[in-house]
Formats: structure tokens, sequence, C-alpha cells
């Protein structure tokens, strides 16, 4: 605890920081007050009820807006779909990998053309939502006009332009990923709701909700496990002569390469969900609404759906870690730095080397990444939680943003403390053999 508040007063002490989270913290504040204020002409009261299957999971993103209509309705999804489309183009459109090896200006040009994207997956999307969501429910629009629908989509292409802008501000000015942080925030923001959910219900008792605690902190350790696990793959920098005598490259002569165990994050599981949501948008027409086998795979907490869920996960962690895990551009920057790995020839050999190493060490992490992604279903299909919303927490996507997102923001808060000691010690003039950091006592 003791060391919580130092913590606490190194970051107070540093204006700079104590102004990157304020901002941070503001524009925090606006998207969460953002995501209260309803679409005018819409009544959210008779939303109220709509808040299970596709509608329940998409308003755990946004902090409820998705369900209560908010002009936030559709959170930063939109921007996320464009985003994930660039970076597959990435890889199959010349032109973009053109941009993308630009550096700065092709970076800027690349977030241009995600913000016109952004726009026309947003106008596809808004006109979708109104007609399935809001004007689909009776009663919930009262004169459901043609200016009407205009200003509704108007709106919600400007708000999902204003959260982009929110994030892009927190990024720039504030403290961790502001896209991220908002995702995050709409998923912590359901949690209160949840537990409070999960203790009041009839058939739970306090012994057995502090047992789903202890259980949900297993999960949380288990989770931030597996996204910090690395494995490291140790390099050796080779020696250089210099006047007659051998000279290490740099200070070190030795140093690795992490590679993460987990190193495609949640966008296997973001990948799989979108696609099994298509037999529950089937469902809904009555074409297939009386269709068993679609209905089985409707089921979120169906065996089939999380059989192929499972499934789809594995796959797609093994592409998207191929897609953005180089083992040749690795090999060739060790080379082009005169390092090796012990006992493997530098190139090819490296590079087959290090697609092997990657490939053992993807396995167990695509597993792992399934089965927390498939254990809101099981928890609550064993009946270990009595709200389905609570459920939601003890894996998933929510839980892996979560817990990635916090490791994030609270690494770049001590990689900033660790910098301005760094700067402190260097005005000062007084060199010491091992500097402590202020957080954790972390050296460097």
């Amino acid at each position: 605890m003791k060391n919580f508040f130092t913590q606490i007063g190194n970051i107070w002490k540093h204006e700079e920081l104590r102004q990157k989270l304020g901002i941070t913290l503001g524009l925090i504040l606006v998207y969460r007050i953002g995501s209260f204020i309803v679409i005018p002409g819409v009544n959210s009261d008779v939303l109220a009820e709509q808040s299970g299957g596709l509608g329940g999971l998409l308003s755990l993103f946004t902090g409820g807006a998705f369900t209560r209509a908010s002009i936030f309705a559709l959170g930063i999804m939109p921007y996320i779909s464009a985003s994930i489309i660039i970076q597959l183009l990435g890889i199959a459109v010349p032109a973009v990998q053109k941009m993308q090896a630009e550096g700065e200006s092709g970076r800027k040009k690349i977030n241009q053309y995600t913000r016109f994207l952004t726009i026309a997956i947003t106008l596809v999307q808004a006109p979708g939502y109104l007609a399935t969501t809001v004007a689909g429910v009776p009663g919930a629009v009262a004169d459901p006009s043609t200016f009407w629908w205009f200003s509704a989509v108007l709106i919600l292409v400007c708000s999902t332009l204003v959260i982009m802008w929110l994030g892009e501000r927190i990024t720039d000015k504030g403290v961790g990923n502001g896209i991220s942080l908002l995702i995050m925030i709409g998923i912590i923001a359901t949690f209160p709701q949840a537990l409070i959910q999960e203790f009041i219900h009839p058939d739970s008792s306090v012994f057995f909700f502090l047992v789903e605690i202890a259980f949900l902190l297993v999960i949380i350790g288990a989770s931030v496990a597996l996204v910090q696990a690395l494995r490291k793959v140790p390099v050796q920098m080779a020696k250089m002569q210099t006047g007659g005598s051998h000279m290490p490259q740099g200070e070190g002569a030795r140093s690795y390469i992490p590679l993460k165990v987990n190193s495609a994050g949640v966008m296997p599981i973001i990948f799989a969900q979108a696609i099994m949501f298509v037999p529950l948008y089937l469902t809904q027409s009555e074409t297939f609404q009386d269709n068993p086998a679609l209905q089985s795979l409707a089921d979120f907490n169906g065996l089939w759906y999380n059989v192929i869920f499972f499934v789809m996960i594995v796959v797609f962690t093994y592409f998207y870690t191929a897609i953005t895990v180089n083992p040749n551009q690795m090999a060739d920057d060790l080379k082009r730095q005169n390092s090796f790995v012990p006992g493997v020839k530098p190139g090819k050999p490296t590079a087959d080397f290090l697609e092997r190493v990657l490939s053992s060490i993807t396995l167990p992490g695509s597993l792992m990444l399934a089965f927390i992604a498939i254990l809101p279903a099981i928890v609550f299909s064993l009946g270990l939680t009595k709200a389905q919303g609570f459920s939601i927490f003890f894996g998933g996507t929510s839980l892996l943003i979560m817990v990635g997102v916090i490791l994030d923001t609270l690494q770049q808060i001590e990689s900033y403390l660790l910098s301005r000691h760094y700067d402190g010690l260097m005005k000062s003039g007084k060199l010491r053999g091992r500097p402590q950091s202020p957080v954790g006592g972390i050296t460097g």
C-alpha cells in the first residue's frame, strides 16, 4: 500500500504528466456524457428491454450506448473496422504497402484514408442500426419521418467522427492509446451494474458471490500472464576489431528478441466473432427463423457455437501472427546489425529457426486465447454465474481488452516516469551505477 501511494506521489510531482492525465480523464468524461444523450425523437425507455442477444453484446463495447440509442451508439467500432480493412489491404495492395514504407508522411496518408473509410462504414451501419434496433421496435420512434431518418443518420456519422477525434486527442495529448482506452471505458462502465445484478440475484448468496470474485481474480491473472508472456530468443552481437583488440558493439554484447506467446492480441476473437454474428443476423429474418442448424449456431451459450468459435480463434491466431510477425525481416535486421542467434547461421537458417520458435509458442497461446474466449459461456452454462451480464467478464474480448489496455497504459506511465527520473539524474550531474525507477523500484 505504501508503494502504491509512493507511485501516486511520483505522478503528482510531474506537472506535464498531471496535465496528460487530466486531459485524458476530461476527454473520457466527454465520451461518457455523450453516451447518455439520446438521439432526438427516440424513446429510450421503450428500448430498455432490448438488451439481449447481439444488441447486449455490442452494447458492452459502447458502455450501454447501443441499446440506449445514444448519439454515440455506434461507438468507435466503425473506426476499428476501417483500421482492420486498411491493415489487411497493406498485405495485398502494393499502393498501401508503399505508403506504409514512407514513414511519417505515409502514416498521415493512411490515417486520412482510414477516416474516409470510417465515414463510409458509418453511412452503411447507421441506417441498419436505426432500422433494426431503433425504428424496428414499436413505439421507440415518435415520428419516423424522412427528416428524422436523415437527421439521425447524420448525427450518428458526426458522433462517430467526434469519438474518433477524442481518441486521437487522447493519444496525442493524453496518456495511452486513445482508441483502446475508449473501448475499455465502455466495457468497464457496464461492470458495476453487472456486479450488482449478480449480487442481488435470488439464487446467489454472499459465500457464492465471494467464490465468484476469487475465481474472477484467477482468470484475470491468467489473462495477464497470456498478454505478458514472452519467449526470449538470445541474440549475440558480433565483436569488431578496434586498435588490435576486439570490442563488442555497443555496451552489451548480448540481447534477445522478445517473441510474444500471443502476438495477435484480441484480433482473432474479433475476426471470429464477426463471422459468428452471421448466423444470428440470418435467424432474425423470416426465411431462416425456424432453421434449427442456424438457431444452434446463433446461441452464444450453445455447444456448436462455442466449438466452431474455438476452432476459428485458433486458426485466426495463426493467420494474424503470420501477417504481423515476419521472421525473414527479423533475420535480415539481425544480419544488417552484425548480430546472430547463437548456434544458428545468419540469413535463411535464422529465419527458419525464428519461424519454428514462433509456431511452437503460438499453439499454446492460441489454445489459451480460445479457451478464455469461450469461458463466459462455460461458466454461465455450468451455473457458476447467475446473471449472464456478469459472466461476460469471465473472459472473452472484454476481459482481454481491459487487461491489455490497462497494462499498456501503466507501462506508458512508468516509462514516462523513468525518463523523467533519468533526466533529473543527468541535470544534477550525479551519476549512479544503478538508478532506481520511481515506479515499483524497477531498474533500467
